[in-house]
């Protein structure tokens, strides 16, 4: 169990939560959820040790696994060695095992250790532990050959796959892990998912995968007004639960105010009167009826709608055979389509698989070896890039860069639109250099909202959004009228905007299928396990 006792944490005037009381279960498995900001990360720091809090304890279990985002930390460490690094009494025991054997001549004392040492390995499955590790980075995507290297020699998502397997190493009895899907693709996602369904131990987890939450969470612990509240059920569940609480208890605070009101003019008219008793009644009646108190909730979703200005032509887009190779790899196999206005296209596929190249060469941003790129009548094409860098100028401001943008609209149009993605006040005036990666999308989307392209190309547009964001976002899209191609690996996004399924595979043909992505399932469930 992980119990949290009294605890509060402020960063200067903003108070992120105060008196938090709340148990973590074993054999439960929480979703810590909250809008950027609400402190979701903080709080798991102080779970996990690494912060304290301003006030109050934390109780949590011995073997506790937590996944860090530290991962050029173990740079020169063979890869087996940082997953087993996870369960630390073996690691340690297993360094000076070594360290004993290496000296030229070991005495009496030496010997005693070494069982001692035997004793302890033992006891922590340490004869089994790189078959153990090894497991583990197979069902996370990290094929055999890898074990054996340094971290160095792996890709920045893939040393991420290597510290999660070190968080769920040697049977922790409690997880904490945060946004522990990054970097997956969707076969992982799958294997994690039936990981943590068998876990036994307790698990909180924070994560921007409605999907991913909605399948593994028994309980939703949400920050909010300050507090932790616990909803039990996914993430969907708790958002119902969450809007009936508020609106039941705004319905009564509504029927006790009129109830208020009737009382006090009744008292007015008569307090003066032959009706002294009554009035100390009503009085009485009016001490009783204390409305309910409502924090103000630090939920916020931004308000995303795409227009055009003017539809493209019937026939938006004519790919015919486009391919593209480096260094002699082919990434993108010759591929022809045919997008029609309106058509949503969602792009999926394994990491690497070639999503970003097939992008940017649509965008225009990449020219193909082969084969053309043809946009039809007056399709004017909005672009969001996965790799955001330098796109946004630096040396200004999320206002300033808006209007370099577009100087046709007003400075109220410009600031309306800020607020309707979440940059009140202040926050409109907030450098482009000091934005998180949160607020570089939305004020990307926003660009998008005033250009008004009738095509939007989306490049994995949901990374470093929340979920209301994401959700925002999701219906943004299901109600533009124009076409878009967006890869993503958020399956909920998939599954509510795409009518149309580009499903690439590395080394193999793009398969191309007309329907929906539920459709796409069940005609293809394997391709769909390896799918996005």
């Amino acid at each position: 169990m992980i119990s949290v006792q009294n605890v509060a944490k402020a960063y200067g005037p903003k108070k992120l939560f105060e008196e938090v009381e709340v148990a973590f279960l074993p054999g439960n498995r929480y979703g810590l959820t909250g809008p950027n900001g609400a402190g979701k990360t903080t709080f798991m720091k102080i779970l996990s040790g690494d912060e304290e809090p301003d006030s109050g304890t934390v109780l949590r279990p011995k073997k506790l696994g937590t996944l860090r985002q530290d991962h050029f930390r173990y740079e020169d460490n063979r890869v087996l060695d940082v997953v087993v690094m996870g369960n630390r009494s073996l690691w340690k025991a297993l360094t000076e095992k070594e360290l004993l054997l290496a000296k030229e001549a070991i005495n009496d004392e030496d010997g005693h250790r070494l069982a001692e040492l035997e004793g302890a390995i033992a006891e922590e499955e340490g004869y089994s532990a790189e078959a153990d590790a090894g497991e583990l980075l197979m069902g996370l995507g990290i094929e055999e050959p890898w074990h054996d290297q340094p971290m160095r020699a792996l890709a920045g998502g893939y040393k991420l796959r290597v510290l999660l397997a070190q968080a769920l190493f040697g049977r922790p009895q409690g997880l904490l892990l945060d946004e522990p899907t990054n970097n997956l693709d969707i076969d992982s996602i799958r294997w994690l998912e039936r990981f943590l369904r068998a876990y036994e131990g307790v698990l909180i987890t924070i994560s921007h995968d409605r999907h991913f939450l909605n399948a593994i969470c028994t309980h939703i612990a949400d920050i909010d007004y300050e507090s932790i509240i616990v909803y039990p059920g996914g993430y969907d569940d708790m958002v119902r639960q969450k809007a009936q609480v508020r609106s039941r208890v705004e319905a009564e605070n509504a029927e006790k105010s009129k109830k208020i009101a009737q009382l006090k003019e009744f008292v007015a008219r008569f307090h003066a009167g032959t009706r002294a008793s009554q009035v100390q009644s009503r009085i009485r009646a009016m001490q009783k009826l204390k409305l309910e108190d409502l924090k103000r909730s630090n939920i916020a979703a931004p308000f995303i709608k795409f227009e055009q200005k003017a539809p493209s032509g019937r026939q938006t887009l004519e790919i015919q055979g486009i391919s593209k190779a480096y260094g002699g790899n082919e990434v993108t196999q010759p591929f022809s389509a045919l997008v029609t206005r309106g058509e949503k296209v969602c792009v999926i596929g394994r990491n690497g698989a070639g999503k970003s190249t097939l992008v940017k060469m649509l965008a225009g941003e990449l020219q193909p070896d082969t084969g053309h790129v043809r946009w039809g009548h007056q399709a004017q094409v909005g672009y969001l890039p996965q790799d955001q860098a330098g796109v946004i100028r630096p040396g200004t401001t999320a206002f300033g860069w808006l209007r370099e943008m577009e100087d046709k609209l007003s400075n109220e149009e410009i600031s309306g639109l800020l607020g309707r993605m979440l940059f009140s006040g202040e926050e409109r005036m907030k450098p482009t250099a000091t934005l998180s990666g949160g607020e570089t999308v939305r004020l990307l989307l926003s660009k998008l909202m005033l250009f008004r392209d009738n095509v939007l190309i989306l490049d994995e547009p949901t990374n470093h959004l929340d979920l209301q964001s994401i959700a925002s976002l999701s219906e943004g899209l299901l109600r533009y009228e124009g076409t878009v191609v967006v890869v993503t690996h958020d399956q909920e996004l998939i599954r509510e905007v795409g009518s149309r399924i580009w499903s690439l595979h590395r080394g193999e043909s793009i398969l191309d299928f007309p329907g929906t992505f539920d459709e796409f399932v069940e005609k293809y469930p394997d391709l769909a396990a390896e799918g996005h």
